[in-house]
């Protein structure tokens, strides 16, 4: 059973979230889905997790603009304001003890804002990271599978697209145009072997994504870097995922991750695409789990951790003055 609240932010957004398993556990998980997603996206990973040995408490909430959270203003559809905003969820629902940050597309984006934004909280708190079909190089590597001049104009007609929906407001996508979304959505965000059932998934998240949200973020996600950000993370345990088939965030984002932070180990999965997460969802609960454990054994009963930790977080903010 899991535990649904709102949690107000500093500007009056409310945000949906969701919560399971105990308060005690040793190691919370905190997951963060896409761009026109919702946490109902991470499903498969949160069962899997629940039913390990020792289950962690698990955190997943919808983003501004998104699933059941409340609307955000133009000016503040940014992955820095979401980077702040998981900064408070944090505070707000796990605010002891280390946590493991798990995100998807633009949810990786968002723990990389965190990390960039808030560098001593990050570094006291974060005991493992995944990285899932995610990008800290903006579009940079973006393609859509196609050649360069019709990848393009897809680009082109996107960000004039994008321009249009920010400004639309807070209305959500309209029933009846839903069931055009699948060819497209498949396409974009599917490889060659999916379930029907994720298909769906996807369609009702985006349908329960505002305009502004859908067309608003798309300038702050073009433009992130954040490699630099990533280079001085450290020691953390972390894995990257991604793959072959991603129209979104091919494997080179991937691979810059990787190599920008030390020791990440990095996974490609033939024939998938963009929605790991549905697509390999086994295989992705298992990489979660295993960062999960490592995270726990770091820290269980170990004073240690909590004075490296602190050591850490003061290297970090030096390096960020």
């Amino acid at each position: 059973m899991s535990e649904r609240s709102a949690l107000t932010l500093p500007d009056g957004v409310s945000l949906c979230v969701e919560t399971w398993g105990p308060e005690d556990a040793q190691v919370t998980v905190v997951l963060l889905h896409g761009w026109c997603l919702s946490r109902r996206t991470w499903q498969h990973q949160i069962a899997a997790l629940l039913n390990t040995a020792d289950p962690p408490r698990i955190v997943a909430f919808d983003a501004r603009g998104h699933g059941g959270s409340g609307p955000t203003r133009l000016g503040s559809a940014t992955l820095g304001q979401l980077g702040d905003d998981l900064a408070e969820v944090l505070r707000q629902t796990a605010p002891a003890g280390p946590v493991v940050l798990a995100g998807h597309s633009m949810g990786g984006m968002t723990i990389m804002e965190y990390a960039h934004g808030h560098p001593e909280e990050f570094a006291q708190r974060v005991a493992g990271l995944l990285f899932v079909s995610t990008t800290a190089e903006g579009t940079a590597h973006t393609m859509y599978g196609l050649p360069p001049r019709l990848a393009a104009l897809m680009r082109a007609g996107e960000t004039f697209g994008a321009g249009v929906l920010a400004r639309s407001g807070d209305w959500r996508p309209h029933r009846a145009l839903i069931p055009a979304l699948r060819l497209p959505l498949r396409w974009l965000l599917f490889g060659d072997d999916y379930e029907d059932a994720a298909l769906r998934l996807t369609m009702r998240s985006v349908s329960r994504t505002t305009l502004r949200s859908i067309g608003g973020f798309r300038a702050s996600i073009g433009e992130q870097q954040r490699l630099d950000t990533l280079a001085r993370l450290g020691d953390v345990p972390a894995a990257v995922l991604v793959g072959d088939r991603d129209r979104l965030t091919p494997p080179p984002c991937a691979e810059g991750i990787a190599e920008a932070l030390p020791g990440t180990e990095l996974t490609v999965f033939p024939g998938a695409g963009h929605m790991l997460i549905l697509e390999r969802h086994a295989a992705v609960s298992a990489v979660l789990a295993g960062i999960v454990e490592r995270a726990g054994a770091s820290t269980r009963g170990d004073r240690q951790w909590r004075v490296k930790r602190a050591r850490k977080a003061g290297r970090v903010e030096g390096q960020a003055a």
